[in-house]
């Protein structure tokens, strides 16, 4: 039986359990050797060496390069340059999402104060806080449930910077699309946001499915449902929001806009196709 010491070779470079059969590490690009070493023969029971452990969760991974990318050519699920590193950003999106619920249940006017309800009326800092506005709980599940995910798939392939600009720019493209639309725009909560970090993170999977040689990672039917489910949730949810008109009537919106969540996706979906063009590029 061929022991565990013989299954993979340290890299010096980045410290991965790698195959010994190989002349470059699949992580880091370092230079293992000149030349592969030559294959052992059967039934010939090869040498054990000391000092190295096998690793279930080594054997199972998939090679990927230093762009995050699989040896197939396809993106990888969470690989690339911050692969490494925890989603702070995320976790902070995530964060400031529950506690602004939390206040708005103890301050009900606080929402008033955070999302779109009505006319902008010069206040476009609305733009930025409305997608972190609740008032529904299940709605606030579902949005921030979606935005921790892809918020950290995202930033584990792009960056906090990609994370962040791009869980505002979604956000805020979407509110103001909404609010340039309806004459009493209501708009509140991360659908839109949501979506572009989804669209964004399915857009390198999505082109790498129409080719047949290509490789991907992503689980594109339970990406779709997510998205199916984001989508429904202006109108699965109950009337939460009351405005009252100039004109002195009472109309009963929720806080989810649709518009906003297939503006905010549309925009997710061009940012990335264009970060996966710029991968590519950055390869060659």
């Amino acid at each position: 039986m061929t022991s565990g010491a013989d299954l993979f070779v340290v890299c010096k470079q980045c410290g991965s359990e790698v195959s010994p059969y190989i002349t470059e590490c699949p992580y880091c690009g370092h230079r293992l050797r000149r030349r592969a070493p030559k294959l052992p023969r059967a039934h010939v029971p090869a040498r054990a060496t000391r000092g190295r452990r096998v690793r279930l969760g080594s054997l199972l991974r998939v090679p990927r390069t230093r762009s995050g990318r699989t040896p197939g050519g396809g993106p990888s699920w969470g690989g690339g340059a911050w692969a490494a590193s925890r989603p702070y950003a995320t976790i902070v999106l995530v964060a400031v999402g529950c506690a602004a619920w939390v206040a708005r249940n103890a301050e009900p006017n606080l929402y008033g104060h955070m999302a779109i309800v009505g006319s902008l009326h010069g206040e476009w800092w609305k733009l930025l806080t409305s997608e972190l506005a609740y008032v529904s709980g299940p709605y606030a599940f579902v949005a921030l449930v979606a935005v921790a995910i892809f918020g950290w798939l995202i930033e584990r392939r792009h960056g906090p910077a990609v994370a962040i600009a791009l869980f505002f720019g979604a956000g805020a493209t979407g509110a103001l699309a909404a609010s340039a639309l309806y004459p009493v725009p209501v708009v509140g909560g991360g659908n839109g946001a949501a979506l572009g970090l989804l669209a964004a993170w399915a857009a390198p999977d999505l082109k790498a499915a129409r080719t047949a040689d290509s490789y991907y990672e992503g689980d594109l039917l339970g990406v779709a449902a997510i998205a199916a489910l984001l989508l429904a949730l202006p109108f699965a949810l109950s009337k939460d929001i009351v405005v009252l008109t100039t004109s002195g009537h009472i109309v009963a919106l929720s806080e989810a806009s649709w518009l906003a969540g297939v503006t905010g996706g549309a925009l997710g979906l061009l940012v990335g196709v264009g970060l996966s063009q710029l991968g590519r590029a950055a390869e060659r």
